[in-house]
């Protein structure tokens, strides 16, 4: 997916939020802004929001010399989310069908989605789970639970802090031993790091890898070999979120996108509605294993020549 036009306000929107959460001076937002809008000036629009979205944030870290200016926030999510499992459980548990009483709570908890609402309070957190265990949703969910299990090697790809205990409810029906988890190899925004994924207790669970890129999404020829192998092995993909969907959308891969339809524009190429919770399996044209791996092969070669 490329950049829009109506991408450039939120990149400048989240530049300031991210300069707030950093805790640098007030007479530093201006010069800070001032920076993103040169880059958005500059900025490729071929390329993926994510991929703009890596380098504005990138630039950001380095003039505040905070690291991760949203850890903080994404431990509250952890934390939050976490003390509303047992309940969360209990309900899967007594639902008909637990795997998609699963995924419905998994796609409400993308709305802990920072890059769109930074000031998400607890009580809207609270509305949208509640509110997602009944939401309807669209896509193609009756042809989701045959795909999983007739996976072998299934890849989930995380995408949020808070967001990754919902995600945990939905690993806990998915079959055991053929899960690997990958996370962002990098803070950005509040995207969910090994941290947090061992913070929600994964790591007893399944294989957590993460993909050495820190961009808010997955930009193969910006991951690192060891999940470009298991990106190009996996049978099924979970690619949850937004961001993962933008920079995926048009890879030929076994991908099933879950995610929030937060933005109008993300919603429009998806062809869902604004607001829409979303099973989406990948429209690129299908691919074998072979094909997959030649085309990442083609990826990490035209990245080692940009870098040269």
């Amino acid at each position: 997916m490329r950049t829009f036009l109506d991408c450039i306000p939120c990149f400048v929107r989240q530049a300031l939020e991210a300069a707030r959460f950093a805790g640098s001076e007030v007479s530093a937002h201006e010069y800070l802004l001032r920076e993103t809008l040169g880059l958005a000036a500059r900025m490729d629009l071929s390329q993926s929001p994510p991929a703009m979205g890596q380098i504005i944030h990138r630039r950001l870290r380095e003039l505040t010399g905070v690291a991760d200016p949203y850890r903080a926030v994404k431990q509250r999510f952890n934390r939050l989310v976490q003390s509303l499992l047992p309940d969360l459980r209990r309900g899967i548990r007594g639902s008909p069908d637990p795997l998609g009483a699963a995924v419905r709570l998994a796609i409400a908890g993308n709305v802990i989605d920072l890059g769109v609402c930074a000031n998400l309070s607890d009580v809207e957190l609270y509305v949208a789970i509640e509110q997602g265990r009944r939401e309807p949703l669209l896509g193609n969910l009756e042809e989701f639970p045959q795909a999983v299990a007739a996976a072998e090697r299934i890849l989930y790809l995380a995408d949020n802090a808070g967001e990754i205990f919902l995600d945990r409810l939905l690993i806990e029906q998915l079959p055991t031993g053929r899960v690997t988890l990958a996370v962002r190899g990098g803070p950005i925004l509040n995207d969910a790091t090994r941290e947090d994924a061992e913070a929600a207790g994964l790591a007893a669970m399944v294989e957590i890898i993460d993909n050495g890129s820190d961009a808010p999404g997955t930009i193969l020829s910006d991951c690192n070999e060891t999940f470009r192998e298991r990106f190009a092995a996996a049978d099924l993909i979970v690619a949850k979120g937004q961001g993962n969907f933008e920079t995926l959308s048009d890879v030929p891969a076994p991908l099933w996108f879950l995610f929030k339809a937060k933005c109008p524009i993300i919603a429009d190429y998806a062809g869902q509605k604004l607001g829409a919770h979303v099973v989406m399996r990948s429209q690129a044209p299908p691919c074998t294993r072979a094909l997959a791996a030649s085309l990442l092969a083609a990826d990490e070669s035209r990245a080692i020549e940009s870098d040269s």
